[in-house]
């Protein structure tokens, strides 16, 4: 007998039929016993009414995993109208230890670290497979997007031989007797296949070595990156980019409909355009609503960023804003400053409900250009740079992008207090495992 899913039980009513899974429950009410089988993509309802059936079952615990055969019965008072009766139970991988903490509740009751410890197990729960299938949405609806634009995908090393921000915060490893980092960005490889396929993105770990311990940031996340040839400037940037969130939560709504309502989420509001703010606009802004001065500071404060994200929201029915004009000292060497305020750069953050969930803007394509950039920084030895360098001296169009972070997507999505909680095995100051 082959199996089915339980969400395919309503299509086999009066039938016996296979199922596999974990036990999710059991609860032993005397003559009538009921099971709880989790699957994949949902859970059933199992009527344990023999005493062959039930010993079968002794000693096993939540986890266990088992196939049920039985027949398909309308039940108007069980969980989806649905159960099967008669079962016969195959146990495949018997659990009789304890768990760390139950998975049969609406929610896990476990503080973070504990979770953390054994999200091996605790990753299981049909609330925390939504939030990671939703995950899986992102990233697809990134590349649907990004494929109907003429971008192509690209994969490019992690292993790099200089860092391509500060090497301050670039995790160092020993390349067979050679010092090397792990990438901190896809950066400086998607400008330069710029230059071959005019559009590319690419969904990838980056790494960074930065002392945080904050909830919104970790040392590997996910960065959904793209780049793009012959712009005007960083607005036709952020209009790829304004497309490209919008299809992102389009595809959600339509094709994860189910994951939505399992996490209770409220999908953003996201007009046809987003509002936008330049950043010294922004300072004064924060200075006459809020009476914080926080002019001449080179970037926003997390406390900005949220009475901006409720200031856009309220102003224009937006939980996305654009802030552009970030003062050049913030931003990496190889961007673009704005021509008209040259202190000021042709670059951009994007809030999502008040935090930051894009980085991005024009790049500098001029060869006499970068080395004018990188002396003004310091850079006194560019050998590191030569490949990198060469792509400019040999011809590249006026270009930009940006990196979109995997986890603080989902974590603004749902309104999740930590970032850890939309990362499957975190990686911080102080977790390598599991």
């Amino acid at each position: 007998m082959e199996r089915i899913y339980t969400t395919e039980l309503k299509e086999h009513i009066g039938e016996r039929v296979r199922l596999a899974g974990w036990l999710h429950a059991l609860r032993r009410l005397g003559g009538i016993n009921f099971l709880v089988l989790r699957d994949v993509r949902g859970t059933a309802q199992v009527v344990v009414d023999t005493p062959e059936a039930l010993s079968s079952l002794d000693g096993l615990l939540p986890e266990t995993v088992l196939t049920v055969e039985g027949v398909v019965v309308a039940e108007p008072q069980a969980p989806g109208g649905i159960e099967v009766h008669a079962p016969v139970f195959e146990i495949l991988s018997p659990v009789r230890d304890a768990l760390p903490f139950s998975l049969n509740k609406p929610e896990v009751k476990a503080q973070l670290p504990v979770f953390l410890d054994h999200a091996t197990v605790g990753l299981r729960h049909p609330q925390k497979r939504a939030l990671f299938r939703l995950s899986a949405g992102i990233m697809a609806g990134f590349r649907a997007t990004l494929n109907g634009l003429s971008f192509t995908e690209i994969q490019t090393p992690k292993l790099v031989a200089s860092a391509t921000e500060s090497g301050a915060n670039v995790f160092g490893v020993d390349y067979f007797g050679q010092r090397a980092y792990l990438a901190q960005s896809p950066q400086f490889y998607k400008q330069i296949m710029v230059g071959v396929f005019e559009r590319v993105f690419e969904v990838a770990p980056v790494f960074r070595a930065e002392p945080h311990d904050t909830i919104r940031h970790i040392n590997e996340y996910v960065s959904l990156d793209a780049e793009m040839g012959f712009i005007r400037d960083h607005r036709d940037v952020m209009a790829v980019l304004t497309q490209v969130v919008r299809g992102i939560l389009a595809h959600l709504q339509t094709a994860y409909a189910a994951e939505l309502a399992v996490v209770n989420a409220v999908l953003p509001l996201a007009p046809e355009t987003f509002p936008v703010i330049y950043f010294p606009d922004a300072q004064e802004l924060i200075l006459q609503r809020w009476g914080e001065d926080c002019r001449g500071e080179p970037d926003l404060a997390p406390q900005h960023e949220r009475w901006l994200g409720g200031w856009a929201k309220e102003q224009f029915g937006s939980d996305f804003l654009f802030v552009t004009g970030y003062p050049m000292a913030k931003r990496p060497f190889y961007t673009h400053p704005n021509p008209a305020d040259p202190a000021y750069s042709n670059s951009f953050d994007l809030l999502f409900r008040g935090t930051e969930l894009v980085t991005g803007g024009q790049r500098l394509h001029l060869y006499a250009d970068y080395l004018a950039a990188a002396a003004a920084r310091g850079y006194t030895n560019l050998t590191p740079f030569e490949s990198y360098f060469e792509t400019f001296k040999l011809g590249m169009p006026p270009h930009g992008g940006f990196a979109i972070g995997l986890e603080r997507f989902i974590m603004q999505l749902l309104g999740l207090e930590n970032v850890r909680l939309a990362t499957l095995f975190p990686r911080d100051l102080n977790r390598l495992a599991p």
